[in-house]
């Protein structure tokens, strides 16, 4: 197709085939190939013509402009996964197994570690007797959030079965120095699994189980990041959350 930018731009400053090709170093066959045929010029001769004729030069040819090299969201970002189930539990359990200073867990019920690992409890209790941190943050089964959950994503009182089960799943821990167990009625955005400078993020998706929703896995990487924005919104809902009494 003729390239009406080109044309018009020559024609605005009173440029002729001949004087245009003579600025630019070529032939005038070629300037009238660029305005007739659309060609489009080698990138140092696109540069040189467009200065001569004080014009941007992706704006006279669009095909120069160049894509920019992909990279990654962010230096963080480990893994990213299409769903929970894709990853089988043995992850979860490794990633906090590794941890020496803090474990931090928040959820609304996550039966499904208790379920598909029987030892967490006891892999949590090594964790702390060796020094490690540890929190977890369940849902208040009788919490509005908890309960709108359930409806949005049609498990109705499900959800709220499956908190108090989670509840009784960690329920032994209470009491153990270095081990706190705490509830809380928040809207749940994502749930949170860290174990020192690395976290898996299950974000949640509207009228989606979590098992179904994506997770991704993050490693600090510097101040402020994506790790530190997660671990903030973890203590903003901690300091909410309410201990449970043994």
């Amino acid at each position: 197709m003729p390239n009406e930018r080109l044309r018009a731009a020559m024609a605005s400053g009173g440029w002729t085939h001949a004087a245009l090709a003579h600025a630019s170093g070529v032939d005038p066959k070629s300037v009238e190939r660029w305005i007739n045929l659309g060609r489009t010029p080698r990138r140092v001769t696109a540069l040189r013509a467009a200065e001569v004729l004080g014009e941007d030069v992706h704006t006279l040819w669009p095909a120069l402009r160049q894509a920019r090299t992909a990279r990654a969201v962010s230096p963080e970002l480990v893994a990213l996964y299409a769903q929970r189930a894709d990853l089988p539990v043995s992850v979860f359990a490794e990633l906090l197994a590794q941890a020496q200073r803090r474990i931090d867990v928040l959820v609304y019920a996550a039966v499904f570690l208790h379920e598909a690992y029987p030892r967490l409890n006891d892999l949590l209790s090594e964790r702390a007797t060796e020094g490690c941190s540890v929190r977890i943050a369940v849902g208040d089964a009788d919490s509005a959030n908890v309960q709108q959950r359930g409806q949005e994503e049609a498990f109705g009182h499900g959800i709220e079965s499956r908190c108090r089960l989670a509840l009784m799943h960690y329920r032994p821990l209470l009491g153990l120095p270095g081990i706190e167990v705490r509830t809380h009625g928040t809207t749940l955005y994502n749930s949170l699994y860290r174990a020192d400078e690395q976290v898996l993020v299950n974000a949640h998706v509207w009228g989606v189980n979590a098992f179904a929703a994506p997770v991704w896995h993050l490693r600090r990487n510097n101040r402020g990041g994506m790790f530190d924005t997660y671990m903030e919104s973890f203590d903003a809902v901690w300091e909410t959350a309410r201990p449970v009494e043994r």
